[in-house]
Parts: structure tokens; C-alpha cells; sequence
């Protein structure tokens, strides 16, 4: 019977010979290789195995720190007992215990970390003796690493990284649901109804090829036919797994490319451990596996030799927002976190990184210093019944075209630690929260996350908000104000984190802003606009002074000339410097407004739902954008981004007067645009009703841009019975607002902003 069995696998190995010679994508499998075992003989491969598996147990049993702390063993130990069957190495440590080692388990990961495991299998054995009754079986170990070592892009995963051990960073976008894979199974002959117990499968998304042929024969019955062999599922072990996708990050992918994906297999403890919308560092094993079948008709060996590549996880890392990291992901030196703290101490630090924001775009210093709060934020709040309140800051640029909106979303993508930039007429309601897509394998439901979900932790910058279709605006909703997003699609009921800044940009109704039409040019239902911190109404101002000005700057840019000595010594911050200090501030600070802040606020806030009021009596409508308790907690949040900036626990009186006028030249300016609102002397309701009747009439009858003379439009209006002092109060307003400009031959230019 020996001699039988060893010329069965000599024939077998040299059919599997010539199975390789015409390409190793064959079907056929024989039995003989499936079934050969490995014990057979002094095999020096097997002698080394056990040499590797020793050291692998020496490293566990006697690895110590400086203080004779056994990390591994008391790990294992204290893991095991309880019922938490892995762990985690550092490369780093089986390197300085032993080089070879660490060499070995790094280029040939798939053969070595199955010893590993094993060996911390047997430690687990003796370190957890006497175990209790009925734990008498020894579970299985995971092993999970990781390394210190420089993180691969996904697009240097070439064939030569191909089964060895590989370090990426990314986002995943897509998890599968857990499902179960055989790691043993049993088999049974339909014919003969042998059964053959505890064959291994290979890990990872690689299968299992049933053999083709039953190696029983007995006397005086026919041979089994082929293919006879089932799986007998109750005799299975089996463990659970995960796929996930992971795309490389945004500031990874090359200008004009697509991001690009790469499937991901976790089992066991790794399951769960990641939602769509993380950064991770994915420490794993670069595989590859069968593309899939051939459609009908098709020829088998069209797809020779090709195979998709996958990373089979052995370590994932979540990449916290903040936590002390730089941009880069590295942790601060203490040099550099010294240098970042005497920049928070510099008594104008405010000023300083308002001046760094977009260097090159000229003037709009109120909105650069309410986009250097919306890059800090305020704090989030968990509150006692469990509710939270945002710490984020949102922002509206409502108004010209060429006012250099997109260039300042573009810069705070690239300044902010994570920024995810979209256009709004490219984007669907999907695209921005999250999508339900099914499995092309599985054909099951997977959750993908869309722009707020990758953005979460940083700012997400939506160009041409005012170009969304209605619908998918509405979705953004609850992802501003509660910061999550909530889906309940194909049986799919989850809620997934969006805790993301929203910097927008739109243009208003009339593509320019029309001061005749006051309301009428912003688009947007209050719904959606009490969600923004701060709406800035950016008019492009036809002033020569500032024109000239501004052309000179724009001829700098073109003639590479900008950075000149001067700018140098204003200051500013490189752009690498303040993505450190903002990820620096984000992650050590969270102030609170300090009580004299917080009553000054109070009275403040009820002076401005009066004036509020007031205005909508005296107009006789409601403003477009309403100040309610959402505008007072965006006062908040903005006071508690300037006491950040300073690294300060508390925000200070100084603080709420700087966010109250930030508010002021935002939001309530908007509110009140294009109404007769704070014309002091006025304030009866006849009063105010005469002026916006010499407004509109003023603005009826002269064309923009026309010049007439002061005293006409005077000697006009006072014809009509109308007061002299309420006409030069007119006036005098709308000069203010930079609707009528004074030339010095005491003649009106009238026209709009």
C-alpha cells in the first residue's frame, strides 16, 4: 500500500508539472497534491519552519523593555483571560530582538505568519495554566502588526511588492457586511460516501479547488466518476470576514486623475474595526487572486495568468483628526511643538494668520478672518442627556463672479488637515452624504461614503452651491446642523459621522448682485441658510483707488513678482506651518466662554432679535435670513476659534466683541441688505415708509453708472413735498452703502455696487 501511494504522488507531481508548463490557471487538480502529506521524511524546509517557530516562541516568551517588562507574554496572558484571542507585535521590536527574523517575516510574510501564530499559540498554552473547566480547549491567536516604517502610496504597489508585507494610508469608502470563510473543511464522496476531515484552506479572498478524482479503491467496485466530492458544512471551521475599499487619499491623487481603490480582506478580531469615512494606515499582506469567471462563450484561458491584487489586512490603524499629528500624519517633534507654542503666545497671532490665508488674493480681510475661524472651529459639546452640540463652523460667499471665491475654497482644501473640494452642479445628493450600491460579487448592499463622510474631521469646500439641484440640498441638512447622516435604504438603516466644516460659494439669483432687488437675489430657503455661521455678500465695488491698486497686485501674480521683500516681512505663515498649527490647535484646545464673555453675549443677542424685529416692522417683511438661537451659538463657536487660535481655555470678552463684529459685517449686513435699515432719526413707521419711497424712486429713475447733479436730484424731490432732511438722509446712506459716490464737482455718481 506504500509503495502505491508514493507512485500515486509521483504521477500526480508530474501531472502537476506539465499542468504548469501549459499555464497555472488550468482547472485541473489533482488529488494527489491536495492529499499528500507533509510529514513524510527529514524535509530541511520543515526543519527550518520549526527552527523559525522557536525563535518566533523566544521572541514572545522573553522580548523586554528597559524595565524587564515582558510585553508580548503579559499581553498574551492578559488578552487570553479576557477571551480577546490576539495580538498585536511591533516589527520594530522583532527587528532589534532578532534582524533575520523580521527580514524573513517581512519578505515572506504568508509562509511565516502562520508560525507566528502557532508559536503564540503555545505560549498562550503555558502562560494561562490551569485554565477552568470547561475552557479546556486552546483557542486560535491572531496575530496583528504593525511598523513605524514609511507609509506607500497606492500607486507605487507594482509587482514586485507582490507577497510581502506593505504599509498604505487611505480612506475607506465601502464595508461588506461579516460573513463567514472555512479555514478547515471536510469533504465526502457522493459514490463511496469517504469522507475526508481537516483539509486547509488558504487565507485571504483564495478558494478551494474540490479534487477531481476519490483516491478509495475497493475490491470489487467500480471507481468513483469524477468530480464525487461535496462539502459537509456541518464539519466546517470557519472564521469571520470583512472586505472594505480603500481609496487613496485626496491629497495623494494627481492633479486630472482619478482616485484609485483597492480592495481590502480583514478576518477575525480586524473585522468592524473601521466605518466608511476613516483614514487608516493599512498594514497588510499585497496579494492577489482569480479575476472573475469568464462570461459564456468565451475561452477559459483568455484570462491566463491575470489576477486582481488585494491587501489580505494583518494591522489597520484609525488616523485620528488632530491627535498631535502633523499634516504629514507624523507625530510633532518637541522642537516644533515648542516652536508652534511661542507662535500661539504672539500677541497679534490673529491678524498674523488671517494675512496667511490666500497671500495672493487681494484684499476681503473679514472674510480671510472668518475663514482662519472656520480651519480652527469652536468646540464640540457632548451634552449630559447624550445630545451634542457642533463645533464646527459653516460659511457662505454669496455674490460676483470674479471676487476670487473659488481660489479662497481652493486654498482652504489644501490648508486644512482634511479638505474634500466638489462642485455643486457636479454633485448629487448621494455623491455629498452617502450611497447604497450593491456588490457586483456578493450581490449584497454596501454603504459608500460620500463627500462629507471623507471629510469628516476637516472642511468640505461646495463650489456653485447655487447651482444644486433643490433636493439634494435639502439632504445636506441634517450633515451641517446634527452632523451625521442618517440612510434607510435597502434594508440598510444606519447613521454614519459628517463632523465636517461646509465652506460654500454661490453666486445670487441675477448672476451680479442687484441692490434694486434686494431679497430677491439670495436663492436659498431660511432652512438652509440659518445652518451658516456666517453668509458674507461679496459685491464687486467699482472704486478707481482699489482698482488701481488691485491691478498692480494682479500684474505682480502674472509677473511672478508677489513675493516681494516686503510681503516677506509682513509675516505670514508658510502654508506647511499653519496646517501644523491648525491641526496643532484643533487637537490640545477646547475653550469655553469665560461668564463676563458670556453675559455680554446674552445682552447683545436680545439686542439684536429687537433690532431684527424692527426691521421687519418697518419694512413690513421678514428677512431672508433669520437671526434665531442658531446665530448665537454661531457667535459662540466663532469666539471660541479666536480664543483657539491663542491656545486660550477660555474665550474672553475681547473674543465675543471681535465674533459680534465679525457677525455684524456677515450675516446681519446680508440680512439687511438692500433696506433703509439703521438710518438713525427715523423711527416711526411714516418715517421709515417716506424713505424707502425715496430710495426706490431714486433707484427707478437714474441708470447705473449715470452722473447728475446733486442739487437736481434735491430741487427734484423737494417739488414732491418731500423733506430736505429726509432726502440728504437717503443720500448720505446710500453714500455709505457705495451706491452713490461724491466727486469733487459736487455731482452723484449713482450706481450699484
Amino acid at each position: 500500500m506504500g509503495v502505491s501511494r508514493l507512485l500515486t504522488v509521483v504521477a500526480g507531481n508530474h501531472k502537476a508539472q506539465r499542468n504548469v508548463m501549459a499555464g497555472f490557471d488550468d482547472a485541473g487538480v489533482f488529488f494527489s497534491d491536495n492529499f499528500g502529506s507533509e510529514d513524510q521524511g527529514d524535509d530541511p524546509d520543515r526543519v527550518n519552519r520549526q527552527q523559525v517557530k522557536n525563535r518566533l516562541r523566544d521572541f514572545i516568551r522573553q522580548f523586554h523593555e528597559g524595565n524587564f517588562s515582558y510585553r508580548y507574554r503579559d499581553q498574551l496572558k492578559r488578552h487570553y483571560n479576557l477571551h480577546q484571542y490576539w495580538l498585536e507585535v511591533d516589527l520594530d521590536d522583532v527587528s532589534s530582538f532578532d534582524e533575520q527574523l523580521a527580514e524573513k517575516l517581512t519578505k515572506q510574510p504568508t509562509d511565516h505568519l502562520p508560525l507566528f501564530e502557532e508559536a503564540a499559540k503555545e505560549i498562550a498554552d503555558e502562560v494561562t495554566r490551569p485554565r477552568p473547566e470547561g475552557e479546556e480547549e486552546l483557542q486560535d491567536i491572531q496575530i496583528m502588526l504593525k511598523c513605524s516604517a514609511n507609509a506607500e502610496t497606492l500607486r507605487n504597489m507594482k509587482s514586485e511588492r507582490m507577497s510581502k508585507i506593505v504599509k498604505i494610508p487611505g480612506i475607506v469608502i465601502a464595508a461588506s457586511a461579516i460573513r463567514a470563510k472555512a479555514t478547515r473543511i471536510s469533504i465526502q464522496c457522493r459514490s463511496c460516501r469517504n469522507v475526508i476531515n481537516d483539509i486547509a484552506v488558504k487565507p485571504g479572498l483564495e478558494g478551494y479547488a474540490l479534487p477531481r478524482k476519490c483516491p478509495t479503491e475497493q475490491a470489487g467496485r467500480p471507481k468513483c466518476p469524477i468530480d464525487p466530492f461535496f462539502i459537509v458544512p456541518d464539519k466546517c471551521r470557519c472564521v469571520d470576514f470583512q472586505v472594505l475599499k480603500l481609496q487613496e487619499a485626496p491629497e495623494a491623487v494627481p492633479h486630472g486623475e482619478m482616485p484609485r481603490h483597492l480592495q481590502m480582506y480583514a478576518d477575525r478580531y480586524l473585522c468592524e474595526k473601521v466605518v466608511p469615512g476613516n483614514r487608516v494606515l493599512v498594514v497588510g499582506i499585497y496579494s492577489i487572486r482569480k479575476s472573475g469567471k469568464p462570461k459564456q462563450g468565451a475561452r477559459e484561458k483568455v484570462n491566463v495568468g491575470i489576477r486582481q491584487p488585494y491587501i489580505r489586512v494583518i494591522g489597520i490603524e484609525v488616523v485620528n483628526e488632530g491627535s498631535g499629528r502633523s499634516s504629514a500624519g507624523t507625530l510633532l517633534n518637541r522642537g516644533e511643538e515648542e516652536e508652534l507654542r511661542h507662535l500661539a503666545a504672539v500677541p497679534n497671532v490673529f491678524q498674523k494668520i488671517a494675512k496667511s490665508i490666500a497671500p495672493s488674493i487681494f484684499g476681503s480681510i473679514d472674510i480671510k478672518k472668518a475663514i482662519a475661524c472656520l480651519l480652527f472651529g469652536g468646540s464640540r459639546k457632548r451634552l449630559p442627556d447624550g445630545l451634542t452640540r457642533r463645533g464646527d463652523i459653516n460659511l457662505l460667499l454669496l455674490g460676483d463672479p470674479g471676487t476670487a471665491k473659488s481660489q479662497l475654497l481652493k486654498f482652504v482644501e489644501n490648508c486644512s488637515p482634511i479638505g474634500v473640494y466638489t462642485s455643486g452642479k457636479g454633485s448629487s445628493a448621494a455623491g455629498l452624504t452617502v450611497s447604497v450600491t450593491r456588490d457586483p460579487v456578493t450581490h449584497g448592499f454596501v454603504v459608500e461614503g460620500g463627500a462629507m463622510v471623507l471629510a469628516d474631521g476637516g472642511v468640505v469646500c461646495i463650489d456653485e452651491f447655487d447651482k444644486m439641484r433643490e433636493n439634494d440640498r435639502v439632504a445636506i441638512h441634517e450633515a451641517m446642523e446634527q452632523q451625521t447622516i442618517s440612510i434607510a435604504k435597502a434594508g440598510i438603516t444606519t447613521t454614519l459621522n459628517s463632523r465636517c466644516s461646509v465652506l460654500a460659494a454661490a453666486n445670487s439669483v441675477f448672476g451680479r448682485w442687484d441692490d434694486t432687488k434686494a431679497e430677491e437675489n439670495i436663492d436659498f430657503m431660511p432652512t438652509i441658510l440659518s445652518r451658516f455661521d456666517m453668509i458674507f455678500i461679496v459685491k464687486d465695488v467699482h472704486d478707481e483707488q482699489r482698482d488701481i491698486t488691485l491691478a498692480k497686485h494682479v500684474m505682480g501674480i502674472h509677473m511672478n513678482a508677489i513675493k516681494t521683500a516686503e510681503e516677506e516681512s509682513r509675516g505670514e505663515l508658510d502654508l506647511n506651518t499653519l496646517k501644523k498649527y491648525i491641526s496643532f490647535c484643533r487637537s490640545r484646545c477646547g475653550p469655553r466662554l469665560s461668564a463676563e464673555a458670556a453675559e455680554k453675549l446674552k445682552n447683545r443677542y436680545v439686542l439684536m432679535r429687537n433690532g431684527a424685529m424692527e426691521h421687519e416692522t418697518a419694512t413690513g417683511k421678514r428677512t431672508s435670513i433669520p437671526i434665531t438661537v442658531r446665530q448665537l451659538e454661531a457667535i459662540i463657536r466663532i469666539s471660541e476659534s479666536l480664543a483657539k487660535m491663542r491656545l486660550a481655555p477660555f474665550a474672553t470678552e475681547v473674543d465675543v466683541d471681535e465674533a459680534l463684529r465679525l457677525f455684524q459685517v456677515s450675516t446681519l449686513d446680508a440680512a439687511m441688505s438692500g433696506s433703509l435699515s439703521g438710518a438713525e432719526g427715523f423711527t416711526t413707521e411714516d418715517d421709515q415708509e417716506m424713505l424707502s419711497h425715496i430710495e426706490k424712486q431714486l433707484k427707478r429713475r437714474f441708470v447705473i453708472g449715470s452722473q447728475v447733479s446733486e442739487h437736481a436730484i434735491v430741487q427734484d424731490f423737494l417739488k414732491q413735498k418731500y423733506q430736505e432732511r429726509a432726502i440728504y438722509k437717503v443720500l448720505h446712506f446710500m453714500m455709505r452703502r457705495g451706491e452713490l459716490q461724491h466727486r469733487m464737482q459736487r455731482k452723484m455718481l449713482y450706481r450699484l455696487k
